[in-house]
């Protein structure tokens, strides 16, 4: 009898399991291309005139971005995100960058979020708590310079 529970508890087990795990149909054959999302990265910089690069992988975010470069939008210009204490391969100069899901714009913001590019590296170990807390980073005088190509 314990034997036979097991079993069938096994069971249930492998069909809950096969039911997360095969994706739900699309509708689409495999063979249709599915689009794939652009990724741009941008340079910016602040008062010190030290570069710094951001990814995004938003499409809003990146006309955004776009916009600012031309001229067209004039509000929204600053850059804020949450910090993440490693290098990126497209950001290799600096021992941290920012979270691309996190990166937004802003017109303005509070103080405690405000830091210079340089500063936030020299004092990197000590983010997250009194200093930028949260990890959250919003350098009131950045200001977009340039959209990079891929690296």
């Amino acid at each position: 009898m314990r034997r036979l529970i097991r079993n069938i508890g096994v069971t249930a087990v492998l069909i809950a399991l096969t039911a997360v795990a095969v994706p739900p149909a699309t509708g689409q054959p495999d063979d249709v291309p599915r689009v794939a999302v652009e990724t741009a990265y941008f340079e910016f910089t602040d008062y010190t005139r030290e570069r710094f690069v951001l990814k995004l992988s938003d499409q809003d975010k990146i006309e955004h971005a776009r916009r600012i470069l031309s001229g067209e939008a004039t509000s929204q210009v600053h850059v804020h995100g949450r910090i993440v204490k490693r290098s990126a391969p497209y950001n290799s100069r600096w021992s941290y960058h920012l979270d691309p899901e996190t990166v937004s714009f802003f017109e303005v913001a509070i103080e405690v979020c405000d830091a210079t590019i340089p500063y936030v590296e020299h004092h990197l170990d000590e983010a997250g708590g009194a200093f930028l807390p949260g990890l959250h980073w919003c350098p009131w005088e950045s200001r977009l310079v340039r959209e990079l190509p891929e690296p």
